[in-house]
């Protein structure tokens, strides 16, 4: 099947995002340049987004957009003319940002440019050097300790000069003009659990959206990390006030236990959609409160802002050892977890999109659901799922309990909350309130 008809949110246990990680895995990202625009085009084979280009030295809140940063090759060379370290072999090589050098040095000078990790000696770590000027190459700390007294030749072909900041974004229509915001990083190079799952699980939740009538709009970015939603929340002022739902996505395909943190507000109704969807999924599962370190949540939960964007992960960054190393690779993310986070960003999506608040036309004591074809013919058995349901959606629909109140107090599946408001307001016994202020 072309790429361009691939269905990345297909039923098989992810293995169509895990081939698209695939494709990602080579290019080599930074917080502008090619690396971001190649990125974003193999996007836009799956999903139709826009792509923005931000000028070099737009001032955006405190910040400004810095140059615009690409690579053609940069390598190592030993004295016999070998490459030693070779951006060619992993793009991790070279600490993102690092400007053009050609020059030659003995091993004690070119000391002072090169990353290693002591602790896991044998994996590459990934450094950036957004914003100062500076160069540096990165290598397994073995190969560090390996390296010869020799004269070395040192290469980095780069650029840094005025160009633009590049992201995309996706809205898809819902019936309302209120959005919920979907938001995932694209400035990582070969690093796969740590950026490119996000990417794919975003694309493939955009592709399942696409087809189904939408309650919201949805709003999805794909972003340079911190200054891309920097620079989105800066041009985008006067729109924010639509986002009423909102989350961060990274992280999304290694093998441990999905992850949430919660708005900075605590409470919102993302931060209970996401609480509810992982408590009804018997999965194990953690929820955490709100800090200023982490994602782009930082930047839409700043207190000028204080939007309801939470952060869903698997395994949250720095906690895992392959976390910004060369193991961060194609055998870490695994298909069945990037399934597994789709179906749950999936239902957690159903949840808001159908969350709604009902008045009982009948408040005075319990209407006779036989009247109304809402009840079983034979008494005294357990009542199943569906009339639990009916009775709790009777009992608490005062106009101030959501569904998702209701289902979670009840502990009761969303589809049985959901058919149950459909048979009362069918059945006249339920309508729709506004929502509280």
């Amino acid at each position: 099947m072309p790429a361009a008809h691939r269905d990345l949110s297909a039923d098989d246990g992810g293995r169509t995002m895990h081939r698209f990680i695939t494709e990602l895995y080579p290019i080599c990202r930074s917080i502008t340049g090619e690396g971001v625009r190649k990125t974003l085009a193999l996007i836009r084979e799956h999903i139709p987004i826009t792509v923005c280009e931000v000028p070099s030295g737009l001032q955006v809140f405190d910040w400004t957009v810095p140059p615009e940063w690409n690579i053609r090759d940069a390598y190592i060379k030993n004295s016999a003319g070998e490459r030693v370290v070779d951006f060619r072999a992993s793009n991790l090589h070279v600490a993102s940002y690092s400007v053009s050098v050609r020059a030659r040095m003995g091993l004690s000078e070119l000391k002072e440019h090169l990353f290693s990790d002591p602790e896991q000696p044998d994996l590459i770590p990934y450094r950036t050097s957004y914003y100062e000027p500076a160069w540096g190459f990165c290598l397994a700390h073995k190969q560090l300790l390996a390296l010869p007294d020799d004269e070395y030749e040192v290469c980095i072909d780069s650029s840094l000069e005025p160009g633009h900041l590049t992201y995309g974004q996706l809205r898809l229509i819902g019936r309302s003009s209120d959005e919920v915001l979907i938001s995932c990083h694209v400035c990582h190079p070969s690093l796969c659990n740590d950026n490119l799952s996000g990417i794919a699980v975003a694309t493939a939740l955009a592709q399942r959206l696409s087809g189904m009538n939408l309650r919201y709009s949805y709003r999805f970015l794909f972003i340079p990390g911190t200054i891309g939603s920097i620079t989105w929340l800066s041009l985008n002022q006067t729109r924010v006030s639509r986002i009423k739902h909102g989350f961060v996505m990274t992280c999304v395909g290694d093998a441990g236990p999905i992850t949430y943190k919660a708005s900075r507000r605590g409470d919102a109704e993302i931060d209970k959609a996401w609480t509810y969807v992982l408590q009804q999924s018997g999965d194990a599962f953690e929820i955490r409160p709100f800090s200023p370190f982490g994602y782009d949540e930082r930047q839409y939960c700043s207190p000028g802002f204080n939007l309801p964007v939470g952060c869903f992960m698997r395994t949250p960054h720095g906690e895992f050892q392959e976390y910004h190393t060369s193991a961060d690779n194609l055998d870490f993310v695994q298909p069945p977890s990037l399934g597994d986070s789709l179906a749950k960003a999936l239902a957690t999506i159903d949840v808001i999109d159908n969350n709604a608040y009902y008045f009982n036309l009948k408040p005075f004591c319990e209407p006779k659901l036989g009247n109304y074809g809402l009840y079983k013919t034979t008494g005294g058995v357990s009542a199943d799922l569906s009339q639990k349901a009916l009775l709790w959606l009777l009992n608490m629909s005062d106009g101030q309990n959501s569904l998702l109140d209701i289902a979670s107090r009840a502990n009761l599946p969303w589809q049985a909350v959901k058919d149950a408001a459909q048979a009362l307001s069918e059945a006249g016994l339920l309508k729709l309130a506004e929502r509280p202020q």
